[in-house]
């Protein structure tokens, strides 16, 4: 009985093993090659500038996150927005400036990783003499989407007077 008893247990715990293999065999590694990006022009209404941005998480893995790499030149930046699932940004290059509304802006550099909680209305974007890339990541919100966009940041906020 106990042999009966242990050769069923192996016997589940192989087909329990060969199950995950099955599935791993089915799941695939997807790259996004360096080089294989095209990069997009920031939208006017989104950004002040020439932004390039680098969507290399178009909405695709997982389906509800999107990401990618926004380049922007000194003194570029966004509009105030909002992320309705928040947003985390990493800077990977330069230096900038990230504000939420009714606050001072804060200076941000290479390494820096920024969180924006769910609904607040801030910008971000390079210094008037340094440019500045990030890597953002947001989710979805149904049909809210990733981003709702404002009103431009004047120069007047932009420069702090």
């Amino acid at each position: 009985m106990k042999r009966l008893m242990l050769i069923t247990v192996l016997c589940m715990g192989m087909h329990t093993v060969l199950q995950a293999q099955n599935q791993d065999q089915q799941a695939r590694i997807d790259i996004v090659r360096v080089g294989s990006m095209s990069p997009t022009q920031g939208p006017k209404a989104h950004f002040t500038g020439d932004v390039q941005a680098y969507y290399s998480i178009p909405g695709g893995h997982p389906p509800n996150v999107s990401g990618g790499i926004v380049m922007f030149k000194p003194g570029e930046r966004t509009v105030w927005h909002t992320h309705p699932k928040g947003q985390r940004t990493v800077i990977i290059q330069g230096a900038g400036w990230v504000q939420q509304w009714g606050e001072p802006k804060i200076d941000v550099s290479i390494g820096d990783v920024i969180w924006i909680p769910p609904g607040v209305k801030h910008w971000h974007g390079a210094t008037a003499t340094t440019g500045m890339s990030h890597y953002a990541f947001a989710e979805r919100d149904g049909d809210k989407g990733l981003v709702e966009n404002m009103e431009p940041v004047t120069d007047t906020q932009y420069n702090g007077k």
